[in-house]
């Protein structure tokens, strides 16, 4: 396994607490439904880090978030999601970010795991009936997935000098 440095770590860090922020204080939340920008910090862990790392990331902010910022009962289900879709984006933008990559990221994040795995989360943990829960759940979706693969294609389109400034930077401290 690669050590990982101080450097690395901090950034780690920072990408948790901004997921943090924006999924607990920055997003619409209803009992059922969620809207916001939570899904950039950890898409950009997954064109910068990779798969793991990603999935780490989002699953420690979920965790961290429902420790400290409670928004209902915790559940581990929505930790396992949220693993899975950091595991998604690192799969497919890390390295590699094409337009046809970053669409398949937003499309299997919202319609796989926010449509299909939170949806049956919520019913589990609520008692709601699966089908008319993904009935309201499926504007959400189909809302966010464009929202997503926008904003991730302008992210990436970004990294060369995010990693830029990553590499100046560094050099400046030795």
């Amino acid at each position: 396994m690669k050590k990982i440095d101080a450097r690395r770590l901090a950034q780690y860090a920072i990408l948790v607490a901004m997921e943090v922020v924006l999924s607990r204080f920055l997003s619409f939340n209803a009992w059922n439904l969620k809207v916001g920008f939570a899904f950039v910090p950890v898409a950009l862990a997954g064109m910068l880090y990779g798969a793991l790392p990603a999935a780490v990331i989002a699953a420690l902010a979920d965790l961290i978030g429902a420790v400290l910022f409670p928004s209902g009962p915790f559940f581990p289900g929505f930790t396992l999601t949220a693993f899975a879709g950091g595991a998604i984006y690192g799969a497919l933008l890390h390295g590699k970010c094409t337009t046809l990559r970053i669409l398949a990221a937003a499309l299997s994040r919202e319609l796989l795991l926010s449509l299909l795995l939170n949806t049956l989360w919520i019913s589990v943990l609520y008692g709601s009936p699966f089908l008319p829960l993904l009935y309201t759940r499926l504007a959400q979706c189909l809302g966010m997935a464009p929202v997503q693969f926008v904003i991730i294609l302008l992210l990436s389109r970004m990294l060369p000098r995010l990693r830029a400034v990553n590499r100046a930077s560094r050099g400046a401290q030795n």
